[in-house]
């Protein structure tokens, strides 16, 4: 069963090796992949053509070279698990490998590359859960939804960062106003004080998609790790969001404060400095941790455990 899994793969990843891509003005390869790596390495060469590697991880969107070796990984943790259950054919699965299809037939049609990433992603899960089974596709459902990271954005993030940028800006402004007792007004995306001695405007670069990206694909490795109830593997994927605002709203924070203090020198160094800008995770992971220790799957056993047990008529502490 392993081979036939293994030729199915590779017959599939050829398919978008070779018929993958269909727009060709940008960068002329057929291959969905070769586009995936122009995309992801357009940015690294010079003016005079020289090649900077290391641009590479200032990229919004170096995450996706990291999530296939962190699929793997958890893949591999659970081994012991996947290897033990129950193989068979999973028929409804060809259902899912059939969307994966039609997705990627959707993506060459309308020349968009992005759309047919998805597909093969999903055409792979459905491709495994075929042979494997549908013990399988629970087990494997979130690794694999860590794929979806590996899908480009570029401009279409926009619709993604400015919403978080407003409402980072707007929670920023109440609670320097309302906490702190810092006048500090909103004007769209940028905050300045009412004397306008420093003043900030929340790029796009600063709108928090990365931080999101990152926390997002923490709260999936971590409920995947943690849990084995799948409402709870989700509850903490989708904490998320909310935690990766809070991320951005104290990193702001901490910049007007800086500002305020010192001046808008200040408030810039808390802005460009590298460790700062690592602490907006502090309260984001945090967050994560406190909500995984309350969701706990062990909670209920502790209680038990903990209350007294009655011995016919005497009373004795377990």
């Amino acid at each position: 069963m392993r081979w036939q899994v293994v030729a199915l793969v590779a017959a599939w990843t050829a398919l978008f090796h070779f018929i993958g891509h269909s727009t060709l003005g940008y960068v002329n390869t057929r291959s969905l992949f070769g586009w995936w790596l122009w995309v992801h390495t357009r940015g690294i060469e010079g003016p005079d053509g020289s090649m900077h590697l290391l641009r590479i991880f200032d990229s919004e969107e170096f995450h996706a070279w990291l999530i296939p070796a962190v699929v793997l990984i958890l893949l591999w943790c659970r081994r012991a698990e996947l290897v033990a259950m129950h193989k068979g054919v999973c028929w409804p699965a060809l259902g899912i490998f059939a969307a994966g299809a039609l997705i990627h037939v959707l993506g060459y049609m309308v020349q968009q590359a992005r759309i047919s990433v998805v597909g093969y992603f999903v055409g792979l899960y459905g491709l495994t859960g075929l042979l494997w089974g549908a013990a399988w596709l629970r087990a494997a459902l979130f690794p694999f939804a860590l794929f979806a990271f590996c899908v480009p954005l570029g401009n279409s993030a926009e619709a993604i960062t400015f919403p978080l940028r407003l409402m980072a800006t707007r929670i920023t402004s109440v609670v320097c106003d309302a906490l702190l007792g810092i006048n500090v007004l909103q004007d769209g995306t940028r905050l300045f004080d009412a004397g306008g001695s420093y003043q900030y405007e929340v790029a796009p670069a600063c709108g928090g998609i990365r931080s999101l990206t990152a926390i997002t694909a923490f709260g999936v490795i971590y409920g995947y790790v943690t849990f084995k109830t799948t409402w709870r593997r989700l509850l903490t994927a989708a904490a998320a969001f909310p935690l990766a605002v809070l991320a951005n709203v104290f990193r702001l924070t901490l910049i007007v404060l800086a500002a305020e203090a010192f001046g808008q020198k200040a408030g810039s160094f808390v802005h460009d400095n590298s460790i700062f800008s690592l602490a907006p995770y502090i309260p984001a992971i945090g967050g994560m941790l406190l909500l995984g220790w309350w969701l706990r799957e062990d909670k209920k056993q502790r209680k038990k455990a903990d209350e007294p047990v009655i011995l016919r008529g005497t009373e004795q502490k377990a």
